[in-house]
């Protein structure tokens, strides 16, 4: 998942809204008992399908545009018309419109948000509509990410991966070892040491954590990205997902607070860069930089061949990474569920799914098209993301109705302790929020809707 999107309040609000929501898909047209393609479009003449897209990268968004201007040459059958919506404000429009009736046909949507859509009755399951050979084409994480009781209703055209992003040149100068892989990566007190052995060495700042995230317009969802993987690497989690109806022992854990400790310890020695304007690394105030895998190229054009992915470090027994990227389904409100399967279909074609990766440097989503990236082949610059999506080592976002509830208290909670708040008692705050929002929802049981 990329997580460009997103205001401070969007989950909070995305949360409240759909409290609201009690089956707003009941009106569809396509069917909610797993048929939502028949396999006919029927009817004569073009069906006229909406879509709705989030703003991401001005490149991406100009791809998005002529996929669908070619699409719509290519045949006469399907027409689709777009609307673009800035990112910032999508989650809050998204929920106004189902609230309303008002989805689309086509949605875009930030992945974990997938969960929550179709326990409320927003989206209609693809399992009719994907052909078994497209299916067992996408990457494992795809489909994990698309799926919610036992239904697929999601499915993304790339995916994504976090690592260190490293000056090959920073660190041999300190005489430090690089990572070859997952199964070798740095403890989090080798880390530790190496950001005090930078400073050491003119970093005044060696460590880039994406802070400026935490500014107005930026997105918050990075810090339930970019770092429930502490977490999950010592042994905690977001929420127990036994269940997913409680966070109380799993995000407050022993382990969880230890290894938010440590992360703390990087801002009270003064490692963590502000990075302000989010050029720290690329302008070498910093030597190590984390972050997500759609950042590789913006790097690469500045630093060349000075410039490395590394895992990031273990707090605990296992490596661990994110995952997770926009996913495009059906709505419950569609006019046509083959119709639009048409479309999404087109999308997922290798060429198709290359175009957008090389517009916002996603992991392609399909064997097939990572077969024509270069990059991310073995022995290539971005062969580590796909790495740890295959070999189970990057997690999904909990998959639960509750999670904007669970991003929005993490997020809070992990901002506090970067400022100094108690590691102890800002995570019991955040599980404290998280289970009281689960028992208001009656632990979103599936036949409540």
């Amino acid at each position: 998942m990329r997580v460009r999107s997103g205001t401070p309040s969007a989950a909070v609000v995305l949360s409240c809204l759909l409290v609201l929501l009690t089956g707003c898909g009941g009106s569809g047209r396509v069917s909610r008992d797993g048929a939502t393609c028949t396999g006919e479009l029927g009817g004569p003449g073009p069906v006229y399908l909406t879509a709705w897209f989030h703003t991401g990268t001005p490149a991406e968004a100009r791809t998005m545009r002529e996929q669908v201007v070619q699409f719509n040459a290519a045949q006469h059958e399907v027409q689709v018309r777009l609307t673009e919506i800035p990112a910032a404000s999508y989650p809050g429009v998204v929920a106004d419109a189902a609230a309303t009736g008002n989805l689309p046909d086509i949605l875009d949507f930030d992945g974990p948000y997938l969960y929550n859509y179709a326990y409320y009755g927003m989206l209609a399951p693809l399992d009719s509509c994907v052909p078994g050979a497209l299916r067992a084409g996408l990457l494992p994480s795809i489909r994990q990410q698309g799926s919610y009781a036992g239904q697929l209703y999601g499915i993304g055209t790339g995916d994504s991966g976090l690592g260190l992003f490293v000056r090959p040149s920073a660190l041999r100068e300190i005489g430090a070892r690089l990572p070859t892989g997952v199964a070798d990566a740095w403890t989090a007190s080798q880390f530790s040491s190496i950001l005090e052995r930078l400073r050491q060495a003119g970093y005044r700042q060696p460590l880039d954590l994406q802070m400026n995230q935490a500014r107005p317009g930026g997105s918050r969802e990075w810090f339930s990205y970019g770092f429930a993987p502490v977490i999950w690497s010592a042994g905690g989690d977001l929420i127990n997902r036994s269940g997913y109806r409680t966070a109380q022992g799993v995000l407050n854990s022993p382990a969880s607070v230890r290894a938010l400790s440590s992360v703390q310890s990087w801002f009270r020695a003064g490692l963590v860069n502000p990075n302000r304007d989010g050029t720290a690394f690329a302008r070498g105030q910093a030597a190590i930089s984390w972050g997500g895998s759609w950042m590789y190229g913006g790097y690469h054009q500045v630093l060349g061949d000075d410039l490395k992915v590394v895992p990031l470090p273990r707090f605990g027994a296992r490596p661990s990474s994110g995952l997770g990227s926009w996913q495009w389904g059906i709505t419950s409100n569609a006019i046509n569920g083959d119709a639009a399967w048409r479309f999404l279909s087109y999308l997922l074609q290798a060429r198709q799914v290359l175009r957008v990766a090389r517009a916002n440097g996603a992991i392609p989503a399909t064997r097939a098209a990572i077969r024509q990236a270069p990059a991310f082949a073995p022995g290539g610059p971005e062969q580590l993301y796909v790495q740890q999506l295959e070999a189970g080592i990057a997690r999904a976002r909990p998959q639960t109705p509750a999670y904007p509830a669970i991003t929005a208290a993490f997020s809070a909670a992990f901002l506090d302790i970067t400022r100094g708040g108690n590691v102890r008692r800002a995570l019991d705050t955040a599980a404290g929020q998280i289970d009281r929002n689960l028992a208001a929802h009656h632990y979103y049981q599936p036949s409540e809707p």
